[in-house]
């Protein structure tokens, strides 16, 4: 429980109780729940990193020349980021087209066979702790509005979520975040190109801009789950460090391959 004394006089209590006024809670229930995008920014963020480093280390680890490794990292970023958005996209609106179909399902089941769907919504309900006249009552209320009992059928029963999705905004955010963040491990070689005479490792840069930006990654994620900003950092960090060694080695090794063959 929260102790309200750490609000008292401060502004976030006199925020909460605006949010809460009897008008507020109604205008906000008759919006409806929003959907977050961060599942598809954070996916496309921690991917277009992985990926560009694959090809960053893939390259370097031939030894070719940053322009190689920037040319070979755009076409990645461009092809690839387009190709996930695109796969986000169709994901997206193959989800809502499955949730139309279950939607109109119920809708047909309720029409047949109204006394079993009314069972199903009786069972539901029952399940939650509600008895006797109050369980009725529920039963009564949801099963009077097609609406109404439908969503519940589908939340419930099919555990689809209610509220809309846009598959643009969900391909968007993907696509975004592919491009923005992945473009950070190949700054590095950019800056070695326009610098030909600079003396720093253009690698050995890449490999911790990268790290950071997972830690980053993490941390702005915090901001929306409720983690802690370090311990959300350091989360993302060693899984999107574990999944950029696995292709530092694949794409290593493979160099390897191919100078042999060569």
């Amino acid at each position: 429980m929260y102790d309200l004394k750490m609000y008292r006089e401060k502004p976030q209590l006199k925020q909460l109780r605006a949010t809460h006024t009897r008008e507020a809670i109604r205008n906000r229930l008759q919006k409806g729940p929003e959907h977050s995008y961060l599942k598809d920014f954070i996916y496309g963020a921690i991917d277009g990193t992985v990926t560009t480093f694959a090809v960053v280390a893939g390259v370097a680890g031939a030894h070719l020349s940053p322009g190689i490794v920037i040319i070979l990292g755009l076409a990645n970023l461009l092809g690839d980021g387009f190709s996930m958005a695109a796969s986000n996209y169709l994901g997206t609106t193959a989800e809502k087209q499955q949730k139309e179909l279950a939607r109109a399902e119920e809708e047909k089941h309720i029409s047949l066979i109204p006394e079993g769907e009314r069972e199903e919504i009786r069972q539901i309900f029952a399940n939650k702790g509600f008895r006797g006249e109050d369980l009725e009552r529920i039963v009564t209320v949801v099963t009077s509005d097609v609406k109404l009992w439908t969503d519940t059928m589908l939340k419930e029963e099919l555990g689809f979520p209610l509220e809309n999705v846009s598959a643009f905004r969900a391909a968007f955010s993907t696509f975004i975040a592919f491009l923005i963040i992945g473009f950070l491990p190949i700054l590095s070689f950019i800056v070695k190109f326009l610098l030909p005479n600079s003396t720093f490792d253009p690698f050995l840069w890449s490999s911790g801009i990268t790290g950071l930006t997972f830690f980053l990654v993490g941390a702005f994620k915090s901001r929306f789950v409720g983690k802690n900003w370090y311990s959300s950092g350091l989360e993302t960090f060693l899984v999107g460090g574990a999944a950029a060694a696995l292709a530092y080695f694949i794409g290593y090794f493979l160099a390897q391959l191919a100078t042999i063959g060569g």
